[in-house]
Formats: structure tokens, C-alpha cells, sequence
């Protein structure tokens, strides 16, 4: 029986060396991988594309909101010049947003 439990022993050893070398084999090829692929570049890329796209139609939206606003600014201070105006027969158009003159409907410069 001695010699049977060396063998047991040996063999209980010898699969706990086996178990301990495997197990150092998998921990051996751990990958850290810094999330820097090929996938995320392109995504960004595209996020950054889709953001500079946005950004250059809100600056087009704000130009043109802009100019409205001038153009209703520079039109109100018309209209103030031909309510002011000496001349009798001027008047404001609002459709047009110019002052006239009654009698002929032209243009007049208050």
C-alpha cells in the first residue's frame, strides 16, 4: 500500500503542476486594448463631420435670422424718417416697406 499512495501522491501532484502551469498559460496573454480602433476613429471622424455640417448651417441660419433683423431695423427707421417728413404728400408702404409719395407714387427719400 505504500507504493500505491506515492503513486497517488505523484499523481495528485502532478495534476496540481499541470493545473498551476495552465493557468499560468491563460493569464500570460491578457490584452489590454486602449479602445483605439479602426471603428472608433471612423466614428469619430463621422461625429466630427456631422458636427462641422451643424455648425456650418446654424451659422447660415444666424446670417440670415441677422439680416432679417437689419432688414426690419433699417426699415422701422424708414418709416420714422417719412412719418417725420415735411413733405405732405409722403407716406409708408408697409408691404414694401418704402415711402412714397401720394401723388405719383414714387420713391421719396424723407
Amino acid at each position: 500500500m505504500r507504493f500505491g499512495k506515492r503513486i497517488y501522491l505523484a499523481a495528485v501532484l502532478s495534476g496540481v503542476v499541470m493545473f498551476t502551469a495552465s493557468v499560468q498559460a491563460e493569464t500570460s496573454r491578457l490584452t489590454i486594448e486602449s479602445g483605439d480602433n479602426a471603428l472608433s476613429r471612423q466614428q469619430a471622424a463621422m461625429e466630427k463631420e456631422q458636427w462641422n455640417d451643424t455648425r456650418s448651417l446654424r451659422q447660415k441660419v444666424n446670417k440670415r435670422a441677422e439680416a432679417e433683423w437689419d432688414k426690419t431695423d433699417t426699415a422701422f427707421d424708414d418709416r420714422d424718417r417719412c412719418d417725420k417728413s415735411a413733405n405732405v404728400n409722403a407716406y409708408w408702404e408697409p408691404d414694401t416697406r418704402r415711402c412714397l409719395d401720394r401723388s405719383t407714387g414714387h420713391v421719396i427719400t424723407p
